[in-house]
C-alpha cells in the first residue's frame, strides 16, 4: 500500500529537486524523505536517478508523479 506521506514526500522532492529542501518544506528530516522514497522504490522499482546535485525521474518515477498530480486534482474536486 502506498502511504499518503510517502507520496507527499515524493511529490515535494520532484517539485523542489532536493531532499533537503523537500524535508524543510514538509517539516521532516532529510533522512525521513529519503526513507519515504526508499519505501516507494521497494514497492514500485527505481523512481529516481540520483546524480550530483540533480535528480532525474525514471519512467516509473514520471508515472508516479503523474499519478500524484491526478490524486491532487481529485482531492480539489
Amino acid at each position: 500500500m502506498l502511504q499518503p506521506q510517502w507520496l507527499r514526500s515524493f511529490t515535494m522532492l520532484v517539485e523542489l529537486g532536493s531532499f533537503t529542501r523537500a524535508a524543510d518544506r514538509l517539516g521532516l528530516t532529510q533522512a525521513a524523505v529519503s526513507q519515504h522514497v526508499r519505501h516507494l522504490e521497494t514497492q514500485l522499482g527505481p523512481l529516481l536517478i540520483r546524480r550530483p546535485r540533480q535528480l532525474e525521474l525514471t519512467p516509473a518515477g514520471a508515472a508516479l508523479r503523474d499519478y500524484c498530480r491526478e490524486l491532487e486534482l481529485a482531492e480539489r474536486r
